[in-house]
């Protein structure tokens, strides 16, 4: 049978490619986003790669919207096999620049939108007693960097939810799981539509990534989700063990470079940004942002976070290998 799947954010960025990716396995994909453009183009994409694709528009963070597109894609494809959360906002400015409003807007869609999601799949997966749940987060609801603290915070709640959630499935012996997809920064729409106040134009922080490259990583945790959490990115790795080993020191140096990392020399003017209504309502922008030249689309560390025991192997042996050679070449002195 098919593989049925449900992706928030589905009309750009990653979810855009983790829809195609289905799409090529032949999966039945549900596709739920704001943007009308966008989610006709991503359903064409999934039924052209050779699954069939439901494109239900809808905001995340109206829990009863969210609520009605599972029974929707439920109705249509007979179950829900995979629920990916993707979707967010984002301000990109300082928080003392932040309305309350906007703020809670970015709360509302980035972290709410991933609990309505997740309660919205439970609500099919429980009774059955099988399912996946994917939680696209990031690097940075590990480690929070300046200009993003609404982004950062939300992600960081969507951390403690999931692991608090985890728990409870464990204590009821469920067999619906649960992961999380930490990601680096990736090539996405988002910095032409988010909504700034920098002065200069919102950019990732290099290295950046492809979309293809998460939806990926995504596939493949929803493939293997006994593990609590993969990270995605020579960068994201480094920045944890960063964050674990010298925070303080890695406050010092976000607090030097992380505003002018962040933004481009040109003037920065977005009066079409996605806070409050899609920007892909009328005109599709797809899953790649402007930032193609300078993205990768592979890494090593993929392969790592895939095979941890023999990547760990490898690293002993090397270390091992290092610390002979050490010793021989003090032996001969």
């Amino acid at each position: 049978m098919s593989q049925s799947v449900v992706i928030t954010g589905a009309s750009a960025g990653i979810g855009r490619a983790v829809a195609r990716a289905f799409g090529a396995r032949g999966a039945d994909v549900a596709l739920l986003a704001r943007g009308r453009a966008g989610l006709d183009a991503a359903a064409r994409e999934v039924e052209e790669a050779g699954g069939r694709a439901l494109a239900v528009p809808v905001d995340a963070a109206d829990h009863r919207a969210v609520e009605a597109a599972a029974n929707e894609a439920v109705q249509a494809f007979g179950r829900i096999d995979v629920w990916v959360n993707v979707g967010f906002a984002s301000v990109f400015a300082p928080f003392t620049e932040i309305e309350p409003e906007e703020y809670e807007r970015v709360t509302r869609v980035t972290y709410l939108g991933f609990v309505n999601g997740t309660r919205a799949a439970l609500a099919h997966m429980r009774p059955r007693d099988a399912g996946t749940i994917v939680q696209v987060g990031s690097a940075l609801g590990e480690r929070s960097i300046p200009l993003q603290s609404a982004y950062c915070g939300a992600k960081h709640a969507i951390n403690g939810f999931t692991s608090s959630l985890r728990t409870e499935l464990m204590h009821e012996g469920s067999n619906v799981r649960v992961t999380v997809v930490q990601m680096p920064a990736v090539n996405t729409p988002q910095f032409s539509w988010v909504l700034s106040r920098m002065r200069g134009r919102p950019q990732p922080v290099p290295p950046i990534y492809q979309p293809e490259v998460a939806a990926d990583a995504v596939l493949h945790a929803a493939d293997h989700p006994g593990r609590k959490q993969y990270y995605v990115g020579s960068s994201t790795v480094a920045t944890l063990v960063a964050n674990k080993f010298a925070a303080g020191l890695l406050d010092r140096y976000l607090a030097r470079t992380g505003f002018d990392s962040q933004q481009t020399d040109e003037e920065g003017d977005n009066p079409d940004h996605n806070l409050w209504h899609p920007v892909d309502d009328t005109t599709d922008h797809g899953a790649h942002g402007t930032f193609d030249r300078e993205s990768h689309r592979h890494d090593p560390q993929l392969w790592a976070s895939r095979h941890p025991a023999l990547a760990a192997a490898l690293a002993a042996g090397a270390v091992s290998g290092a610390t002979a050679l050490g010793l021989r070449a003090a032996r001969s002195r």
